[in-house]
């Protein structure tokens, strides 16, 4: 430890710290627009520069070690118009369409401006106007809002580990952008909106289905449900001024009513599906030989990984569909025929975490008799600009319950919304399949928490289970590759495409950090130990399900109506 002066206050430091990470310890904030936490510094945006004492130009505090006696100023004039004159320079290269864009009033950029008193424009106006990217059914790419921070390339390679964008050209021709400047819907992108989280302007989006879903709830003709994700009731507190953590779910249903829907359905309650399904494909590859490890299907984002970088690996891959679309097909086949409506008249929704959840909706496999099993995918965010837009005032609502019956759900599917969810859900069903008993250890704590890859040896009956749960897709690569070096100790793997699971899903909010995610999953963890229907198969409404319609999991119904398959995919950059 060693002292530094910090704008006249003494401040102890380590050895190894950046002055950024001094500044932050010490309260004395800087701007940031590249500074991506964890990750080696790249210096790019130089908006964090402060003054040394001794040092003839500014300092980049995100990528500069802290030295004992450093004398430190933030917010000399020389450091405020340098950071001004960064503005204004970035601003010239910047469509002026703030009034119309997405993250009008979320946006860093214009948070910057208008802190630095940037009230007009300096400097001529930068290059033409280049297209709007709206190939892709996640992601709208548009350049002409980038800054150029690389937050969202670090992003996809260094957290993600896909790459599918990078710097293209050089000098002030630089864009970031996939290979050869192609479209996304062309690239290696997996949908994530890891992306999207981390753009300081509204370069990256998600597309938005908010016109589709209201012009569906103004026409008299369409009969519309909508389902939520299980991480969607866990969020939505931190945006509408009630406790982190809190669980909104009744709230969330009654705002729903109130925005015209007919129908409010529980996606939790299709996980629970799920799970019956999932687990019974887990014991019978087990049983009567199948390829394993068997590795969950649910999050789109990861399944599309695997088709195009791992094909070899689609054989491993459950054949159940997500919630999403097992609720969608549900609803489109058999609600549909039990309420004598004709599909065609029915709009279905889904709220989602997720960006690649609007891909997963547009794949020509999830349909039935010629029906998509679901209409619109909107995420987190979406659906906040949905209530607002609505006036509705969400802190002031009432509990409501959502429609039976696909309301009622388990706990177990309620941990969909999390890392390790899937893996602690199945293993309590597929204990019961196997023995017929309920197992003593209800929560199997080693497959929860954030660290990157997490394993356990499960003993169920005779049968060792091998399980682990991958967080991330870096982390998934990583179990990948030692399956194909060799490894064969591993019977089941979870996989989730964002960190965090669904609760840092890239439909989320901007402002989705880590200790937001571990709030989120704790509030998963507290409705797990407050209620008392703790695992998919106990839930009540499931068992009428198979007992009216599907037969039994894994029957013919079944199979028609809740599994898929999937295909290796060209990538052609």
């Amino acid at each position: 430890m060693f002292t530094v002066e910090i704008n006249g206050r003494k401040i102890e430091a380590r050895n190894g710290e950046t002055i950024l990470d001094v500044l932050n310890r010490a309260g004395a904030k800087v701007p940031t627009l590249c500074h991506l936490k964890g990750l080696f510094p790249s210096g790019a945006c130089r908006i964090c520069s402060v003054e040394v004492e001794g040092f003839n130009t500014l300092i980049p505090s995100c990528a500069y070690p802290v030295q004992d006696g450093m004398i430190i100023k933030t917010n000399t004039p020389r450091v405020v118009k340098a950071r001004k004159t960064i503005i204004e320079l970035l601003l010239a290269n910047h469509v002026q369409d703030c009034l119309y864009c997405v993250r009008n009033g979320d946006c860093e950029l214009q948070e910057l401006a208008a802190v630095y008193g940037v009230r007009e424009r300096r400097y001529p106006a930068g290059p033409e106007k280049r297209p709007v990217d709206v190939s892709s059914p996640s992601i709208v790419h548009d350049q002409n809002k980038c800054i150029l921070c690389g937050k969202c390339v670090r992003t996809c390679e260094e957290i993600v580990g896909v790459a599918a964008i990078d710097f293209v050209h050089r000098g002030s021709k630089t864009v970031i952008a996939p290979a050869f400047e192609f479209n996304l819907n062309v690239s290696s992108c997996i949908g994530c909106g890891q992306c999207v989280l981390v753009c300081p302007t509204g370069a990256l989006r998600e597309r938005s289905s908010l016109k589709e879903v209201t012009d569906a709830l103004q026409n008299p003709e369409k009969f519309v449900v909508v389902q939520h994700a299980p991480a969607v009731s866990v969020t939505l507190a931190e945006e509408f001024g009630l406790k982190a953590g809190s669980d909104a779910d009744r709230l969330l249903v009654n705002a729903l009513r109130r925005l015209g829907f007919d129908r409010v359905f529980d996606t939790a309650f299709s996980a629970d599906l799920t799970i019956m399904e999932e687990a019974s494909e887990l014991v019978e590859r087990l049983q009567n030989g199948g390829s394993i490890p068997m590795m969950t299907s649910c999050s789109p984002g990861w399944v599309k990984f695997v088709e195009q970088f791992y094909p070899e690996f689609i054989p491993n891959l459950s054949t159940c569909k997500s919630p999403q679309q097992m609720m969608g097909a549900v609803i489109k086949n058999i609600f549909a025929r039990e309420q004598g409506i004709s599909p065609d008249k029915i709009f279905s929704v889904s709220v989602m975490p997720c960006t690649a959840k609007k891909f997963e909706a547009e794949r020509p496999e999830f349909s039935h008799n010629g029906y998509a099993d679901i209409d619109a995918v909107l995420t987190t965010r979406e659906l906040i600009r949905l209530i607002r837009m609505y006036g509705i005032e969400f802190d002031s609502l009432k509990p409501d319950e959502p429609d039976l019956p696909f309301g009622k759900r388990s706990t177990a599917g309620k941990l969909f919304g999390g890392t390790g969810g899937v893996m602690e859900a199945a293993l309590r069903t597929a204990y019961f399949l196997i023995t017929g008993k309920e197992p003593q250890k209800i929560v199997f704590e080693e497959v929860r928490g954030l660290k990157g890859i997490r394993e356990a040896r499960v003993k169920i009956a005779d049968i060792e289970l091998g399980v682990a749960v991958a967080n991330g897709i870096q982390n998934a690569k990583a179990l990948l590759e030692q399956i194909k070096a060799g490894r064969d100790d591993l019977h089941f793997i979870e996989v989730m495409t964002c960190p965090g699971g669904c609760v840092g899903g890239g439909g989320q909010p901007f402002d989705t950090c880590p200790a937001s995610i571990r709030t989120r999953l704790q509030a998963l963890y507290q409705i797990d130990r407050n209620e008392a229907v703790r695992a998919s198969h106990q839930n009540p409404l499931i068992q009428e399900l198979y007992d009216r319609y599907l037969e039994r999991p894994l029957s013919h119904r079944s199979h028609e109506l809740l599994h898929t398959k999937y295909t290796e995919r060209d990538v052609l950059i």
